[in-house]
């Protein structure tokens, strides 16, 4: 298994590179944290569209915290969960300005306190803005994990653990970004491309399609 695993990483490795990125774009600590907060339940893409002009209209945290809830929700319509997203984040303004003098904390502990922050959030930050090994788990590294047999696990708080154990720290960033890319382009969640994969030989996942 660890030979496999090992093999899945270094092909991983090879097909899209070791360099480290980010999905969203953001020119701010505090608007990564937000564009993640927005990205739930929503495409990358669409969230750099709706915060190219967001963080023109808002240019600074004292404007989100300052910001009307029900125009925000407008700003973010498109996105989905607009009321709670809009809510959350001029929330989570305010507490990052009256808590932590505007800057973002560093800790796994106090980054899931701040409105609509989970664990998948504050590793985002954690991996991006501190370069702190975390491993995010979103729908596709939940989805690909369990289909390598990574784990056999649904729940992401238990996958994460699971991906601990068996990723070596310096890979940690690095699978969410990969299995992002793997399952946009051939590992679907339906109709995977299976016979153009270059985990192929490799991949036993009843969802396997011959």
């Amino acid at each position: 298994m660890e030979n496999k695993n090992s093999e899945i990483i270094r092909r991983f490795n090879e097909k899209y590179g070791t360099e480290l990125y980010c999905y969203l774009n953001y020119s701010k600590p505090y608007e990564l944290l937000f564009s993640t907060i927005l990205s739930a339940q929503c495409t990358d893409e669409r969230v750099n569209q709706v915060t190219e002009k967001l963080y023109k209209k808002y240019d600074s945290l004292e404007a989100f915290a300052k910001a009307d809830v029900n125009e925000v929700a407008r700003d973010i319509y498109s996105l989905g969960f607009y009321q709670n997203k809009s809510k959350n984040i001029v929330k989570c303004a305010k507490v990052l300005l009256e808590k932590y003098n505007g800057n973002l904390p560093v800790t796994l502990e106090e980054l899931v306190e701040l409105p609509g922050v989970g664990r998948k959030t504050a590793n985002v930050i954690r991996g991006n803005l501190y370069n702190d090994p975390s491993i995010v788990v979103d729908t596709h590294v939940k989805r690909i994990s369990k289909r390598l047999g990574f784990t056999v696990q649904t729940d992401p708080v238990k996958v994460e653990f699971d991906l601990m154990k068996v990723l070596p720290k310096n890979q940690w960033i690095l699978w969410n970004l990969h299995l992002i890319t793997f399952g946009r382009t051939i590992c679907f969640a339906k109709k995977p491309l299976c016979k153009e994969c270059f985990l192929n030989d490799l991949c036993n996942s009843k969802d396997k399609v011959v």
